[in-house]
């Protein structure tokens, strides 16, 4: 035992400078909270509230950020590793460390135990929904100067939402909005940089371009160390309880550190991917150096022209076209020069992470691919030197690890068969439908049972049900509403509703994984993954230039990569379903309409109205993007339904509804009730 080190101080007051001693009355107030708070207003039409309250979570949520960046960063220098190593001196550090940054972050933020962001609002916030709410309110208070940066904001985040990039275009033929109030108040500073900087190169102004390319650097960096110490907070162990399993000491360790280790190794693709995008633009850190190398030649700086060159080969060794162009400066100089230095620490510490992540990954029994970063982007044209990338520098490349699924093996594709039901009707295959694995029934059940599942859904469903809670998972114009068919039977056995109606829905989504099961012959028995009786109603007065989707286009089981052309089939998707249908229970409604698109997310290839007893089945992946234009007037309602070919994901709620339903026809005793136990849809 060191005899030298001094005792361990629990007590984190003690490790805190002066200034980090800050009373709870200023503590940031919670950025979610402001967000909930915000969305009520606008559900009340109370919209300067929404616009304070909106605004006070935006910026709370940057403010937060910033706090852990900065708590993080500062404690790190402050109880640096002894370099005498030792397990006690380690693990002092550690301690300290620790210590230090939950005072530092809570004399900001409060005690972090008491409170925790969702994710669902953390996902909200990183799709930018906050400034879809503020472009509204902005709007109904008649500041079209505020809603229109509010707007391009979102915009800049998603792309593929089609209606608000026609919305901004109205924006920009309003009197008193001008082109500079289009601005992105989310910009990340180093990819601002870099496109400003491409604009000049383009233009000829490569002294302009120069100092662009060389701010985007040091904000790169910048963003770098703030994005490695965000990767310092909790991680998610997925598999098992980190605090369950009974790993030994430095078990638990390696483990954490590994997860911490990779989030800080994926810091490479995260300031390489721009906002609302799946796949990094192609060759992103190196392209610098090229665009620089040739900057730096126009305006006869060939020291720095050789410099940057040579930094580029750190990249890719061995580059035919760069190569020469080392040559080239070599020559002319008439001496050798060297790569800048924090590239070069920079690639040597991402090395170093790559074999430990190998090792660390090993350890916990998961297998690691290092991800393809810098990419190539192919030839140069040598006679001009333009850099390789100057042409189509704004693409994205998918990483090859990754698993596309946009392409179905064509023996394995069948339909055609069977419809079981004399009443259903065929009315447009796969080919009418311009898709694959596409179909659309008419006449599934009678208007009856369509009346009796609609009063049943009345009855019911409950706003945010099977939406994590959230009223408007998809659009702030619309209400949402769902049940399962576990939580109608609870009803049908509480005596809330008829237990004819629970019961027809428990055998109506049986009728429809029959049909789409034996419509697409499948080889295999098709299982329920998730089944919900879903409504969503128009909100009076919001309805006026609605500029959004019901449900923007996606796929079911992958992530809809609409600049890639791809769709990944990675979480937080859910991969294991293979089938979907919507069976529809009425018409008349305004808009609504189901869409097929391309891949694009833009191009419709199929529109269909809905009616009752109307189905429609496809299969899940990115061969069916889909999504669902606007309900402007009225109430919307549907049984959607998810299959599965692998019984593993079969659904948990059907299984006990399905030992509802044999208890029933058997009339044995229930027990206690049911466990209702929601899913989310995706």
């Amino acid at each position: 035992m060191d005899g030298n080190l001094s005792p361990l101080v629990i007590l984190c007051v003690a490790l805190l400078p002066n200034d980090l001693l800050l009373s709870s009355a200023a503590f940031l107030e919670p950025f979610d909270l402001l967000y909930d708070t915000a969305v009520h207003a606008f559900y009340s039409s109370d919209y300067e509230s929404v616009v304070r309250y909106m605004e006070g979570a935006l910026s709370s949520h940057r403010e937060a950020r910033r706090t852990r960046v900065r708590c993080r960063l500062r404690c790190q220098d402050q109880h640096p590793f002894d370099e005498t190593f030792s397990d006690l001196r380690f693990f002092d550090g550690v301690l300290r460390r620790a210590a230090c940054m939950n005072a530092c972050i809570e004399a900001k933020l409060g005690i972090q135990s008491v409170h925790k962001v969702s994710d669902e609002v953390t996902q909200d916030f990183n799709r930018r929904i906050p400034y879809n709410y503020l472009q509204l309110a902005y709007q109904k208070l008649k500041q079209p100067e505020k809603a229109a940066a509010a707007a391009h904001t979102y915009f800049q985040a998603n792309p593929e939402h089609v209606e608000m990039g026609q919305h901004l275009e109205q924006y920009k033929d309003l009197q008193g909005v001008e082109e500079n109030q289009f601005v992105d108040q989310e910009a990340r500073p180093h990819q601002q940089s870099f496109t400003e900087a491409v604009k000049l190169y383009d233009r000829g102004d490569h002294e302009g371009a120069v100092t662009l390319f060389e701010d985007a650097l040091v904000e790169y960096y910048k963003a770098d160390v703030d994005c490695r110490a965000l990767c310092q907070g909790p991680q998610k162990f997925e598999g098992h309880s980190h605090i369950r399993y009974r790993y030994s000491l430095h078990e638990v360790v390696s483990d954490h550190f590994t997860q911490v280790l990779h989030c800080e190794h994926e810091c490479v693709r995260d300031l390489a991917t721009r906002p609302g995008r799946l796949s990094p633009m192609e060759n992103y850190l190196p392209l610098h150096y090229d665009y620089l190398q040739f900057a730096y030649f126009k305006v006869n700086m060939l020291e720095e022209a050789l410099q940057c060159a040579l930094t580029y080969l750190l990249f890719h060794e061995g580059d035919e076209f760069m190569t020469d162009n080392v040559d080239y400066y070599r020559e002319v100089l008439g001496y050798d020069g060297s790569p800048r230095e924090e590239p070069e620490r920079y690639l040597t510490r991402h090395r170093l992470e790559l074999e430990l992540l190998l090792m660390g990954s090993k350890i916990m029994g998961v297998d690691f691919t290092e991800g393809n970063y810098w990419s190539s982007t192919g030839g140069r044209d040598d006679s001009n030197r333009i850099p390789s990338g100057t042409d189509g520098w704004m693409e994205y490349v998918p990483i090859s690890e990754k698993n596309n699924i946009t392409v179905i093996v064509s023996q394995q594709l069948k339909e055609g068969g069977p419809l079981l039901y004399d009443s259903v009707q065929l009315v447009q295959n796969s080919a009418a439908l311009n898709g694959t694995q596409r179909v659309l029934l008419d006449q599934v059940i009678s208007e009856e049972k369509c009346a009796e599942l609609r009063n049943l859904a009345h009855a019911v469903t409950m706003a945010g049900d099977g939406y994590r809670g959230r009223m408007s998972p998809h659009t702030p114009n619309e209400k949402f509403e769902g049940a399962t068919v576990l939580k109608t039977l609870q009803y049908g056995y509480e005596g809330r509703v008829p237990m004819s109606s629970a019961r027809l829905f428990y055998d109506t989504s049986e009728q429809v994984r029959r049909i789409v099961e034996s419509y697409f012959m499948l080889n295999t028995t098709l299982h329920f993954s998730y089944t919900h009786l879903v409504c969503r109603t128009a909100i009076t007065g919001q309805q006026d230039h609605r500029n959004d989707l019901s449900h923007p286009i996606h796929a079911d089981n992958c992530l809809l990569d609409p600049d890639a052309n791809e769709c990944w089939k990675e979480p937080p998707a859910y991969t294991y379903r293979d089938y979907s249908a919507l069976l529809y229970l009425n018409g008349d409604f305004d808009g609504g309409e189901f869409i097929f698109t391309e891949m694009d997310a833009k191009t419709v290839t199929a529109s269909i109205k809905p009616k009752c007893g109307r189905l429609v089945g496809f299969s899940s992946g990115g061969e069916n993007p889909h999504g669902v234009k606007a309900v402007t007037g009225g109430q919307r309602c549907a049984v959607a339904l998810w299959f599965t070919l692998d019984p593993l994901y079969r659904e948990l709620e059907r299984l006990q509804a399905d030992e509802v339903i044999q208890a029933l026809d058997t009339k044995s005793v229930w027990g206690h009730g049911l466990n209702i136990n929601p899913k989310d849809e995706l």
